[in-house]
């Protein structure tokens, strides 16, 4: 019992000792809080990014749309891939412009007009099979040109504040919606 006694007393003191210790309690404190700061980061960061492309992504759909309106690209009989090679340059500083699709549809008025995100269907490699429409129409119709991508997001404890549709990446969108100018 003494032998007990022997090694326990220093036990008791080194855990008293501890207790009482506040030297490495802000290390302590950090490594607690620490993860859910850079989770925090990470999180404010990858949106931040998101809304810069976005916005991007939206400022080349209302220049698009406006060679369209104003008839350039009808007056140059523009094909679906010069078009799309004239798109390019507005978008390749943050979008790999072989990802990008565009979409171009002609109405006969703004109610029929159709602005939602169309549904993407991918084929068995797991890429998007979507047949685009290409029509630059003609003086007086509306007019929709919709640029759009898979933006690659960040999976992590704040994954869910971007959508995911189910392979890494979110859809974002630019578009315009307009009546083309007599030309």
């Amino acid at each position: 019992m003494q032998n007990l006694a022997k090694f326990l007393r220093p036990v008791a003191k080194a855990c008293v000792r501890f207790g009482a210790a506040r030297r490495g309690a802000t290390a302590v404190e950090f490594a607690l809080v620490a993860p859910v700061l850079i989770a925090l980061l990470v999180a404010i960061f990858e949106v931040t990014t998101y809304l810069f492309a976005q916005q991007t992504l939206q400022n080349a759909a209302v220049s698009a749309g406006r060679l369209i309106m104003t008839g350039q690209v009808q007056n140059s009989n523009m094909t679906q891939s010069q078009f799309a090679s004239t798109v390019c340059p507005m978008v390749s500083a943050v979008f790999n412009c072989s990802n990008l699709m565009i979409n171009v549809q002609n109405y006969t008025n703004f109610s029929g007009a159709s602005t939602g995100a169309p549904a993407l269907t991918y084929n068995t490699n797991g890429t998007v099979s979507n047949t685009w429409s290409y029509n630059p129409g003609t003086p007086g119709q509306v007019m929709v040109v919709q640029l759009i991508y898979q933006w690659p997001i960040v999976a992590g404890p704040f994954g869910y504040v971007l959508s995911n549709l189910g392979n890494g990446t979110t859809e974002m969108m630019g578009i315009s919606a307009f009546r083309v100018e007599p030309y």
